[in-house]
């Protein structure tokens, strides 16, 4: 060991101590009272306690002595536990206690998470590490409950040795990281309680012989299993990992983007290094073995914001040098009143202080650091412009990450599973679609709400782009003249749906309109913009990994009819005629005319994606219901809400229900589990319409000739293959069942000693390849390969190439088909608790 390692010892309990005061003294009341009574509920078994779960549950933390706030704790349990003298915990069965991440640093805030790893013997009893995952979660609710989260990630002591095999879920990487993973928890660790980590005593660069060396300090008695953990060293970080590493860092950006800049900077040049890669955790173990005193060098914060100024210095890539910086700021003076003197008393004047150091060398303006300091007052202009920068930088790191990772000829370690949950997630956040809402306040600013919105038209022939305009100001010539809109479309649903997602219309908003060519009134705008508001929440759950694994299906969808074109406007003092025979709305009245002149779709999906699509002409109402069947795959789930909307001058409760009636019947035929195909006549007008159902789409064919003519025979011109015929032998019922629109699918059918394979691509035509040979992993990562390539079709963004396809497994089970996702070979499906985020 390191030769003064009895000192190293106790300078490691001091510096401990002084970083257990530090991260106290940023935490809330809660806070500080989850974070001491932790080791408590985990030490102590007892049916009081929170978290209790009855059965044989691991209990007891090696070492711990509760000090005094956590005896008189015990004290008040053990006296309303009937007076009994005592608690009985467990036979040490928990190595150790350890916060990871921001906790101590000057990273951390008094809201900041509170990521704990639970470190036991991989040799406990699956049914006992099952019951101790069960007490976490419900301890992780206690702390929910008290407005602190709290995540708790069992790690076995011999997961560093072994392969990865474990799942995306939650706050946790799943294969997305290994060893780096480690590399954060070494640099950033602060003990709770429990044994003491082997490898911060150990030599710097022993590299391959680690294993070696600290097994001969367990042999020759300077260590012992009872006082020391040993959860392994770094021989090398693999390639492989850079990838995986990236996506989890851009799936995090999403809920904070200012850190995952920093973490994905810090891959890239950790990349740039490769493959003598200098680990921050190795950087910091050089500063405690020659620190006297704690200090900023032991800041894994400020070595991050160190290593990566230096990589991005050194390859002249200022630009982002200055959004670092930037981000740095802004995640380390959350909740800092930055302008207060800095008083030796005062538990954050070392955070002050450091803070103002920084920007003094930086040499910013004090109109900068107004700027960033008055963050909680941005609107929607300043998030727009950060979350501009904020995506191009991520994606400039992923772009030299991907080209890393060819330049070393590596397939991904990641697992195809977490590859279709996080590239969906991130496909969903930040791609760009037409008729897609995108969200801009990825926690940038807490208040968008404007007093006024303005929305103008420019018809065709202007100097401008034909269609509608968003504004946050009044129509007056002195507030909208020079001004820049937000958000341009074509149609005024999707900028009012714009404004209300990201938090832009609140319920005092003042509405203004001006229109030339649309029956758009300013009622009908305000009636629209209360129907989307209480139609759709702006915020819902993140979506279930099995809901990023599977097709996704719409979830909460809205049908807004003649908002902009009504064609019953205009019928002041015009009689109206008609009967039983002619009351129906879409061929109403003697003229047979179809009352629904425009319609606006607004769905969200089981991916959290919402989109909205607009029609409008005589043909609205079946191109709306084929493009919304369309996104809706046989099997899948009904929307969990559907309502109708229509803001007609008159007879606006006739066609209401009526089209209620029709898209519910449509859905329903579309939906079915059990389908032949199925044909539905609608009279739009004085046309007729035969829209065909069957197992993997919608079509929709115009009749020719007089409205009695029967159903023509012919096939529609926009059919989609049928699959059950191919060469004789069946497709699989199942891979129809989840066949999706805008998506490539890979099917795998286990057949002897080979497989199946069925393609669906965007379109859901298929490809059938039968008694195929070869690795299945192998053609997976080839085909990720070559979907993350640097090849960009003209006009599309950056984050097209992250709608990977799915892969998925068909399997027997009970006599059924069934569909899993797919999995590498070496995996288990019954994976445990899976690894923490970083």
């Amino acid at each position: 060991m390191h030769a003064n390692f009895h000192r190293l010892v106790e300078r490691c309990e001091q510096f401990n101590q002084q970083k257990q005061a530090r991260a106290l003294a940023v935490m809330s009341r809660y806070g500080q009272q989850v974070f001491q009574l932790l080791p408590v509920l985990l030490h102590y078994h007892h049916p009081l306690l929170p978290g209790y779960v009855p059965g044989d549950v691991p209990a007891g933390v090696c070492h711990f002595l509760p000090n005094q706030r956590q005896q008189q704790f015990i004290d008040e349990l053990c006296q309303a536990a009937n007076g009994h003298q005592g608690l009985e915990h467990g036979q040490n069965e928990i190595f150790g206690l350890y916060s990871m991440g921001s906790t101590s640093s000057i990273g951390q805030s008094r809201h900041s998470d509170l990521d704990v790893w639970v470190c036991y013997s991989h040799r406990m009893e699956p049914e006992r590490v099952a019951w101790l995952q069960q007490k976490c979660l419900l301890i992780s609710q206690w702390a929910e409950q008290r407005q602190v989260e709290l995540n708790l990630f069992l790690i076995p002591d011999n997961k560093f040795r072994t392969d990865n095999q474990q799942l995306v879920e939650g706050e946790s990487c799943g294969s997305a990281q290994h060893l780096l993973l480690l590399d954060e928890f070494y640099r950033s660790h602060l003990r709770i309680a429990g044994k003491k980590l082997v490898w911060m005593f150990a030599p710097g660069k022993l590299g391959p012989q680690y294993d070696r060396f600290v097994a001969e300090q367990f042999a020759k008695g300077t260590l012992n299993t009872d006082e020391w953990l040993d959860l392994g060293g770094f021989d090398r970080i693999p390639a492989e990992e850079y990838f995986g590493s990236a996506l989890w860092q851009l799936y995090k950006s999403i809920d904070s983007p200012y850190k995952a800049v920093l973490k994905t900077v810090l891959m890239e040049a950790y990349s740039h290094e490769y493959p003598d890669t200098k680990l921050l955790c190795r950087h910091l173990k050089g500063h405690f073995h020659t620190a006297e005193r704690l200090d900023e060098r032991q800041d894994h914060y400020m070595l991050m914001l160190e290593k990566v100024t230096g990589y991005l210095k050194s390859i002249g890539d200022d630009k982002r040098l200055d959004l670092v910086r930037r981000c740095f700021y802004l995640k380390v003076s959350e909740g800092l009143d930055l302008s207060q003197d800095c008083d030796d008393q005062d538990q954050d004047s070392w955070r002050r202080t450091r803070i103002n150091q920084l920007v003094l060398a930086w040499g910013w303006s004090t109109e900068k650091v107004a700027l960033l300091n008055d963050r909680a007052n941005w609107k929607v202009e300043e998030v727009k412009s950060a979350y501009g920068e904020l995506l191009e930088a991520l994606m400039q790191s992923y772009r030299n990450l991907i080209q890393f990772a060819r330049r070393n000829n590596i397939s991904e370690s990641i697992n195809p599973e977490d590859i279709g949950i996080l590239s969906r997630k991130l496909y969903a956040a930040f791609e760009n679609l037409p008729g897609k809402v995108q969200l801009i306040n990825l926690h940038i600013a807490p208040d968008l709400g404007e007093p006024d919105i303005s929305l103008v038209q420019v018809p065709e022939g202007r100097l401008n782009k034909a269609g509608w305009y968003l504004y946050k100001y009044g129509l007056t010539p002195a507030d909208i003249i020079g001004r820049s809109q937000l958000e341009y479309s074509g149609y005024a649903g999707k900028l009012i749906a714009w404004a209300h997602f990201n938090g832009l219309l609140v319920t005092d908003t003042r509405l203004h309109l001006f229109n030339q060519n649309t029956d758009v009134s300013q009622r009908h705008l305000q009636e629209y913009c209360g129907d989307l508001a209480r139609l759709f929440p702006v915020r819902t759950p993140s979506p279930s990994n099995l809901s990023l694994s599977r097709p996704c299906e719409v979830r909460q969808l809205g049908i807004f009819l003649n908002l902009e074109q009504d064609p019953t406007a205009h019928w002041h003092g015009r009689p109206i005629e008609f009967n039983a025979r002619t009351s129906d709305p879409f061929s109403f009245g003697q003229q047979l005319e179809n009352l629904v002149g425009s319609l606006d779709l607004l769905y969200r999906n089981s991916w959290d994606e919402i989109r909205t699509l607009h029609f409008n002409g005589p043909t609205a109402v079946v191109d709306a219901l084929t493009t919304i069947l369309g996104k809706m795959h046989q099997g899948a789930n009904a929307p969990e809400s559907l309502q109708v909307f229509c803001y007609s001058r008159n007879f606006r409760s006739l066609i209401r229900t009526r089209f209620e009636q029709l898209i519910n019947e449509c859905i329903g035929l579309r939906l079915a589990k059990e389908q032949g195909s199925t044909v539905k006549t609608l009279l739009l007008g004085s046309e007729e319409y035969s829209i065909f159902f069957e197992r993997r789409g919608v079509s929709v064919q115009q009749r020719k000739g007089a409205i009695s003519d029967p159903v023509p025979r012919q096939k529609p011109t926009h059919k989609t293959l049928r699959l059950d015929q191919q060469e004789g032998k069946p497709v699989p019922e199942v891979v129809d069942v989840y066949a999706s629109e805008g998506l490539m699918q890979f099917f795998f059918e286990d057949s002897g000693e080979d497989y199946n394979l069925y393609i669906l691509d965007e379109a859901n035509r298929v490809e059938v390849y039968r008694q195929v040979a070869g690795s299945k992993d192998e053609l997976v990562q080839s085909i990720n390969r070559f979907y993350t390539s640097d090849q960009q079709v003209a006009g599309q963004s950056h984050f097209a190439h992250f709608n990977l396809p799915q892969y998925y497994e068909i399997v027997a089970k009970d006599g059924q088909q069934r569909v899993l996702p797919y999995r590498t070979v070496k995996e288990d499906r019954d994976d445990s608790r899976p690894c923490p985020a970083s």
